[in-house]
């Protein structure tokens, strides 16, 4: 088969453990694309933290695509261009600061490059804005702070409470939005049917191409969409359970160049041996 197109996380699959792409993986990438084949980087991140590897894989150079908050916003690296945007309802962002209200779990969101939450602190507030790079502000009252268009929101906390109200959002506002994790103390409350998956369906029309002939590599709960999609899904070895189970192909864990590995097979046509 030849696949034309891969679609790849960052967090836990395109980067390793210390959040840098290897020398093989970036090699592997690059030399894909100029043999023709496009590069998308989906992630759940704001697409300020996707600016450096964007620039690090050449997507620019080459017509590659950033897509950012889970498909929220799909952008054409080459152009700068804004090809979609979906956004939360913000009539739901006051529901949800309720539900929460008795916890410690903080609630985030993005107004241009600050990182916006409430005021409840726990282990994870702040993992975010170190992962981006990008300041923060916190506000008393976050659902009366938030009057612009936002793309998602981001809930932090102990992974125990993350589990628990990722169930009773999802129960209670069934049809209004989306909830699912995108690793243990992450949960992204994202507009309803808006995935990465569902994102990517329109972006291949508009290249002419089929998932048939779409890779997607990730390892956590926010991938399965694509995943299940694409013509191949991998996990990575570092993944979840739940992910491998759905994935076509496990490959080596983000530490050992599992998504170079997959270039080189599926892509390049060379067989290559983890190092």
């Amino acid at each position: 088969m030849d696949y034309e197109i891969i679609a790849l996380d960052v967090d836990g699959t395109l980067t390793n453990s210390k959040k840098e792409i290897t020398d093989r993986t970036r090699s592997a990438l690059i030399e894909a694309q100029r043999q023709g084949k496009r590069v998308v980087v989906a992630s759940g991140r704001h697409q300020f933290g996707l600016k450096a590897i964007a620039e690090e894989l050449m997507l620019d150079k080459f017509g590659g695509y950033v897509m950012a908050f889970n498909g929220g916003r799909v952008i054409n690296a080459a152009t700068g261009e804004v090809m979609c945007t979906k956004y939360f309802p913000r009539e739901c962002i006051k529901p949800v600061c309720d539900a929460l209200k008795d916890t410690d779990l903080t609630v985030m969101t993005y107004e241009g490059d600050t990182i916006v939450m409430n005021d409840k602190v726990n282990d994870y507030t702040y993992v975010e804005a170190k992962i981006l790079g990008m300041s923060f502000k916190q506000v008393d009252n976050f659902a009366d702070y938030v009057t612009f268009d936002v793309n998602k929101l981001l809930i932090a906390g102990e992974p125990s409470l993350i589990d628990e109200y990722r169930d009773i959002l999802t129960e209670r506002y069934k049809g209004y939005f989306d909830v699912f994790k995108s690793c243990p103390f992450f949960l992204e409350v994202m507009p309803f049917g808006v995935n990465k998956g569902a994102s990517l369906a329109p972006l291949l029309k508009k290249l002419s191409l089929d998932r048939t002939q779409l890779i997607a590599c990730g390892d956590s709960y926010n991938d399965m969409t694509m995943i299940g999609y694409a013509g191949l899904g991998v996990c990575m070895e570092n993944g979840e359970n739940d992910v491998k189970k759905i994935a076509d192909l496990v490959t080596a864990s983000n530490d050992n160049d599992g998504v170079a590995k997959v270039v080189e097979d599926y892509m390049l046509h060379r067989k290559a041996e983890i190092a």
